[in-house]
């Protein structure tokens, strides 16, 4: 190292530091990954770190600062710990946001998302993200949309992209189609208006033939993805074993076929419901009843579906005049007309057992339904209390299954229903297929032409991409209509195959499409053969490190893994999961609640950096808790980040410049200090305990300051061997100080290119003392424990002792008292 000049009168300061280590890491190109797509003689292990794209509807926010944080964190270890590390940048740049912001700025969408993006641009950089970028994408460019459109052909070409009239959730303030997620409580999620029904002709990508491999592959995602993001991808797929059951009806050819998991409570159905929206419902509706129906069926169009399955809904319905068969009785049941049933989901018909299903049975309570009850649980009269009994028992009062038990009843009752040709096992998923389609003008075409003659033309690929119009049309037609279909000379085209007069569709797809494989693109966003390239896949994928926030569960972490699925079995990709490991940011909120414009609670992000720097707004995103807990802005103290900082800073102005001494004369203490922190650390950063990690940090500046204010002192080579590690492991979240202090130390930049620093085996290993263990103040055991044992882990340790359960007898613990690492005493409850 080269020996520093320092002078006493030098002050910390965070911001005069930004621009000059910038400057130094582009000309060093520090961040750039080797052999995006070719080895380059780098035999390095690869590590690809990804944090989900921004959105750019403005600058930088608390919530960006904190998910960067924490991925950047993870990058820069992985890169001192000798990983080639890819990590990339990209904008999730079409959306609604942008369409709506130009809309009331009289704005083309373009200037209003490139103008953010520079911006955001800009503001990673002055925080420090170690992106590579040369990776730099935007998915509202015509070179990337292009591939959208390539890979929906892909999907049409192989069955997976459809076209159908459904009902939609509409938003009549944005003017169009919301995906199930985009609604909440009844409301659009974006502008809070509220959300009604329509049937439009919508386009689909069919994700629930990839329901069962999506469950599946779940495994290899166990202990790699948070449990609480899988148990939420578990239920939304919705997986349910049990049986189809045909019904016939009178006056009708063909039986209408339900799905139960439950046909072992047949006996107990005593009428059955078709969803008020389906066709089948109108089909089946009686001429007398048709007036009452219609008037019902328009009301129930005005509800979203959220609002209709709600538990504490009161149920209603019309009788539509008709009956159906029950297939194991042959009794005739009453067919209503209801809200609380979907007809997207299974065949939009139910059978209702009210005695055993609590919305059956409310609905028969509102109905005057008969409720029969054919499954003894034990549990009171559902006749009587109102609340039905949904779990298992004795069969009662269904003929030859009386007296056998749940499982045994639905084998049999499953069995002759085969064999009578009314019915057959089956699997059903709640998992409905992806409607991607959007009545907006800001998202990319779907390439297809309808032609009269020829039906649905896809566009050729050597066409592609079919891009926006840049003027001609209207972000808010009049009468409802998608924008793109206002830009007349856009819409009217030549038909690929017979040359006559046809149109565009003029959808454009869900920006869900884009994030579905933008990750796939980034080892070379510029190439242009396909969508990816062949050989950058090969090389980084898949992921190794994902961060995003847990509300993607069931929305884009969903839609990606799909999307890979597919890709797998079109032989494009070698995996079949996107993403090896996921991690989980909280929000960052404010005195205890989300930050909005409405609650006048936000914080700006570039008000706290000019405050107090980029370097202790990272430290205080991470040291305020684990990654996925939420951070409260008020309880958290950045000026604190300041003060450690500035500690460490201070430091390292007072180390003895760097000699020919041997590090191993240092103070044996300080080393032995220095080097378990060092081994800590690291397991702490490999289990992405981040905030315990800086915590380990703080511990060793505090061993350090004790070291040269009353110990060996500022000249000990075991005190510079402390600084130099500390300022190498501070890069991963202070990486602007970190450069200071390296340099103030003598290093050369830059400190992340001198690796993470290796714990010495010798100087971790920790002598043991005899810990007494007593139970009511009697000796019962000894356990040999590291002098530094911390009280929990010496209970925990105590606690496992059979001589300490032998002594207690089975007895209740009143206390236990620790004086670690001597003593610990059991104290148990007096009988």
């Amino acid at each position: 190292m080269d020996e520093p000049e320092h002078n006493s009168r030098e002050v910390y300061d965070p911001h005069s530091i930004v621009d000059k280590w910038i400057r130094v890491w582009e000309q060093r190109r520090v961040f750039e990954a080797s052999g995006l797509t070719d080895d380059e003689g780098d035999d390095r292990s690869r590590a690809y770190v990804v944090s989900m794209y921004p959105y750019p509807s403005g600058d930088l926010h608390m919530g960006h600062a904190e998910a960067y944080s924490i991925s950047d964190a993870v990058a820069r270890f992985l890169r001192m710990r000798g990983y080639n590390v890819l990590n990339p940048i990209g904008w999730d740049s079409f959306g609604l946001p942008a369409e709506n912001a130009a809309f009331r700025r009289d704005l083309d969408p373009r200037l209003w998302t490139y103008a953010n993006i520079e911006v955001q641009a800009e503001s990673f950089r002055k925080l420090g993200v170690s992106f590579d970028w040369r990776t730099r994408l935007h998915t509202s460019d015509p070179g990337y949309y292009r591939w959208n459109q390539w890979l929906f052909l892909r999907m049409y070409e192989h069955g997976l992209a459809y076209r159908k009239s459904a009902p939609v959730n509409w938003c009549p303030v944005d003017q169009t189609v919301l995906a199930n997620e985009q609604v909440l409580h009844g409301r659009c999620e974006r502008c809070g208006s509220e959300v009604a029904q329509r049937d439009l002709t919508q386009w689909f990508f069919r994700t629930s033939q990839y329901a069962q491999r999506l469950l599946d592959d779940m495994a290899q995602l166990e202990g790699r993805w948070p449990d609480d993001v899988l148990a939420m991808q578990r239920n939304w797929i919705g997986r349910s074993a049990g049986a189809y059951v045909d019904f016939r009806i009178d006056g009708r050819d063909e039986p209408v076929r339900v799905f139960t998991t439950r046909p072992d409570t047949l006996f107990g159905a005593t009428f059955f419901v078709v969803a008020a929206d389906a066709p089948l419902a109108e089909e089946l509706c009686s001429p007398e009843q048709y007036g009452e129906f219609m008037a019902y069926r328009e009301k129930v169009l005005t509800e979203t579906e959220m609002d209709r399955l709600a538990a504490d809904r009161p149920k209603t319905g019309v009788y539509l005049n008709r009956h159906a068969i029950n297939p194991v009785n042959g009794e005739e049941i009453p067919i209503y007309a209801a809200d609380y049933v979907l007809s997207g989901y299974g065949t939009g018909a139910i059978m209702a057992v009210p005695a055993h299903d609590q919305r059956d049975l409310d609905f028969a309570r509102a109905m005057g339904v008969v409720v029969r009850v054919v499954v003894d649980t034990g549990e009171p009269d559902p006749r009587e209390t109102g609340v039905a009994t949904s779990g298992g028992g004795i069969l009662v009062n269904s003929g030859q299954l009386n007296g056998l038990r749940m499982a045994e009843a639905i084998a049999a009752i499953t069995s002759d229903l085969e064999r009578r040709g009314l019915g057959e096992s089956a699997v059903t998923y709640r998992l409905r297929d992806w409607l991607l389609s959007r009545q907006r003008y800001w998202g990319t075409p779907i390439p297809i032409i309808h032609c009269p003659s020829c039906g649905e033309v896809p566009v050729p690929d050597q066409q592609l991409p079919v891009r926006l119009p840049e003027s001609g049309y209207e972000l808010r037609p009049e009468g409802g209509k998608a924008p793109l279909a206002s830009a007349t000379e856009w819409v009217h085209v030549v038909c690929p195959l017979c040359s006559g007069d046809a149109e565009r569709d003029t959808d454009t797809m869900d920006t869900f499409v884009d994030s579905s494989w933008y990750f796939l693109r980034y080892p070379d966003p510029h190439y242009d053969a396909g969508p990816f390239d062949p050989a950058g896949v090969r090389r980084w994928l898949p992921v190794d490190e994902y961060v995003g926030g847990k509300e993607h569960a069931t929305g884009h972490l969903m839609y990606a893994r799909f999307v890979t699925k597919a890709l797998y079995d079109m032989d494009l990709v070698h995996f079949a999961e996107p993403f090896t490991r996921l991690t989980n940011q909280g929000q960052v909120i404010m005195n205890g609640r989300a930050m909005s414009k409405s609650l006048d609670n936000l914080v700006d992000l570039q008000e706290q950096l000019t405050r107090y720097g980029p370097d202790a707004v990272r430290v205080t995103m991470v040291f305020a808790g684990p990654a996925e807990e939420d951070i409260d802005w008020a309880d958290v103290s950045p000026t604190g980040s300041v003060k450690w900082l500035a500690r460490v800073w201070r430091l390292a102005g007072e180390v003895h410049p760097a000699g020919h001494e041997e590090t191993e004369r240092g103070d044996l203490t300080v080393r032995q200090r220095v080097h378990r922190l060092i081994e800590e650390t690291t397991s702490l950063m490999e289990g992405k305990r981040l905030n315990v990690a800086v915590a380990r940090l703080m511990e060793l500046t505090s061993v350090l300051r004790k070291a040269i204010d009353s110990g060996p002192g500022a000249t000990d080579p075991a005190v510079r061997e402390g600084a130099e590690c500390l300022a190498r492991m501070l890069s991963c979240f202070a990486p602007f100080t970190a450069e200071e202090v390296w340099e103030r130390l003598g290093g050369r930049p830059s400190v992340i290119e001198y690796g993470w620093p290796q714990a010495d085996p010798a100087l971790v290993a920790q002598e043991t003392v005899t810990c007494v263990v007593q139970v009511a103040g009697k000796v019962r055991d000894r356990l040999e424990v590291r002098p530094t044992v911390a009280d929990e882990e010496l209970r925990e340790l105590a606690m496992r002792s059979e001589k300490v359960h032998r002594a207690l007898g089975g007895a209740q613990i009143q206390k236990v008292i620790i004086k670690a690492p001597a003593l610990v005493n059991v104290v148990p409850r007096k009988s």
